[in-house]
Parts: C-alpha cells; sequence; structure tokens
C-alpha cells in the first residue's frame, strides 16, 4: 500500500516537472554562405548529365540576393544554362545556397528551351574550357580596376560567363552593376587562361 502511494507521488512530481519546462523556440535557419562559380557549376552538372550526354555549357552567371551578402567573387545563387545538340534543346540550372520565393536550395532544373545553336551572339562550349574560377576572375578584375573601385565602393558585382564571337575562348565578364545592359564597366577575363582580355564600358 505504502508502495503504490509513494509511486503516485512520484509520477505527479514527474508530470509537473515536466509541464513545467518552457517549450523551445524553433531556430530559424540562417542562411548559407555564398559560393564560388566551379563549385556551382559542378552541383548543376552531375544533375544535367542525367538530362543529357552531350552537354555543353552556354552560360554561368550570378543571381543577385539580398538576404546574403556576396563575397569577392562569389554568389548565394548561381545559374548555369546548358545545352545539347543532339536534343536541340537549352536548359537552366540554379544552384542556391538559401532557399527564396523564386528559386529553391540545392540544385534545380528549368524546362527544356529550344535551342538552335545559339543565344544572342552566344554560343556552346565545353565544360573542360571552364577553368578559371569567378573567385580567380575577381582577382584579376579588381587589380584592373583600382580607381573605378575607389570611386564608385558600393557598386554590386555581377559575374556572366559566356563564349561569343567577341573573343577565342569563354570568358568571364565581371560587371559592375547588375545587368549588361545597365552597366557603365566591366572587365573581361579569359576563362580557360585567367588572363585579363579588356575594359568595357
Amino acid at each position: 500500500m505504502k508502495l503504490s502511494h509513494f509511486a503516485v507521488i512520484a509520477g505527479m512530481l514527474l508530470l509537473v516537472s515536466c509541464s513545467s519546462e518552457a517549450p523551445k523556440k524553433k531556430e530559424a535557419k540562417k542562411a548559407g554562405d555564398p559560393v564560388a562559380a566551379r563549385y556551382a557549376f559542378h552541383q548543376t552538372l552531375l544533375t544535367a548529365r542525367t538530362w543529357a550526354q552531350d552537354l555543353q555549357v552556354l552560360r554561368v552567371r550570378s543571381v543577385p540576393v539580398e538576404i546574403v551578402k556576396a563575397d569577392p567573387g562569389k554568389a548565394a545563387i548561381w545559374e548555369v544554362t546548358f545545352v545539347s545538340a543532339a536534343k536541340s534543346k537549352a536548359r537552366r540550372y540554379t544552384y542556391s545556397v538559401v532557399e527564396t520565393p523564386s528559386i529553391h536550395e540545392g540544385v534545380y532544373g528549368g524546362l527544356d528551351e529550344d535551342w538552335s545553336g545559339r543565344d544572342g551572339q552566344a554560343t556552346g562550349f565545353l565544360p573542360a574550357a571552364f577553368r578559371i574560377d569567378s573567385t580567380e576572375a575577381w582577382e584579376k578584375a579588381a587589380a584592373q580596376s583600382k580607381d573605378y573601385m575607389a570611386k564608385n565602393p558600393d557598386m554590386p558585382v555581377t559575374f556572366l560567363l559566356e563564349k561569343t564571337p567577341r573573343h577565342p575562348d569563354p570568358t568571364w565578364r565581371v560587371i559592375w552593376g547588375t545587368s549588361v545592359s545597365t552597366s557603365g564597366y566591366s572587365i573581361f577575363v579569359d576563362a580557360s587562361t585567367g588572363e585579363f582580355v579588356e575594359k568595357a564600358r
């Protein structure tokens, strides 16, 4: 009788102690760190190879996002467009370190788009030609742009990798601004050799 009485008391004490604990708040997920282009590119390439075996790269570009501060040469979101001559199609993939209303975290493939060998001036090139990372392109571009950067310290920087008739190799275009059309200054860096190519305004 005494044993059961003690068991009831112990049970009541346990319930009181459990109910007195305040529920723990779920911690908000922190935004991931920005990454360089080649890391994002290889993540998308692994997925894209299941779409087509004759992949070529049409374009690699950084996508600005306000919730993650970009480091020099890095971005929270990269968009990579692959093309397939066999399919006559192009497909855009994104790699993101954050979830946004319009872009999923991780690798995400879009829908097929018609492709006839050229998108504006841009043509496809083999993945092996992409040897110089965005961080290296940034260093080369920054070395050529000290005066401009001093006059425009808060200007956002966008990265665009394409192969066009303007240059023999795929080139990084390091753009001060959010797009080519709105920028007044950019630097071209060879994406195969890492050499400075030209300034454009």
